[in-house]
């Protein structure tokens, strides 16, 4: 009789495991969900930063490693609005959540370790001149990450540049890399 459960209650187990979905690849968009202790991406969190302001950022790069100066001209200069989960964003992909200038390759290679989401709809982007200048307007009070790729005028590796910059309402806030 003790054999004849066993048996049933296997078939069983084997009948429900065929049964079960196969889960497959994530849908598109899928964002999974953070590790425990982590910032999870939530976009009402970046709402803020949609308002209209009349605060704005005025930057240089003016950034020398030995003999050696940088350049941004042309590079893209992006504005993220700092949130729980942006702030942890830059502690993983530059060490800090204020400053860092350290090889774009570096940063590049922690992307897999930051936590996920998608904030490119919050971003704010621009261009450095050719005299290593960039500008954001119109933006409401608030912590902002600048950050952009300097490339070294006599060869060499590029840096990732990053400056947490805090804005107040009507005034001009300048950053200098």
């Amino acid at each position: 009789m003790h054999r004849v459960r066993l048996i049933a209650a296997l078939a069983l187990t084997s009948a429900v495991a065929a049964c079960a979905p196969s889960l497959g690849p994530p849908p598109p968009g899928y964002v999974p969900p953070p590790a425990p202790g982590e910032p999870g991406f939530r976009a009402s969190e970046f709402g803020w930063s949609q308002a209209p302001g009349t605060s704005a950022i005025s930057g240089r790069l003016t950034y020398t490693r030995g003999q050696n100066h940088y350049s941004c001209q042309g590079a893209s200069v992006i504005l993220t609005p700092e949130t729980p989960w942006s702030k942890r964003r830059m502690e993983v992909l530059y060490l800090s959540s204020e400053r860092a200038a350290l090889p774009a390759e570096e940063v590049r290679a922690r992307t897999a370790e930051a936590p996920p989401g998608d904030s490119s709809p919050f971003i704010k982007r621009t261009v450095c001149d050719a005299q290593e200048r960039f500008s954001f307007t119109h933006l409401p009070a608030g912590a902002w990450y600048v950050i952009t790729i300097a490339k070294p005028v006599k060869g060499g590796e590029s840096l990732a540049l990053m400056r947490r910059v805090v804005t107040k309402g009507g005034k001009a806030s300048v950053v200098t890399f």
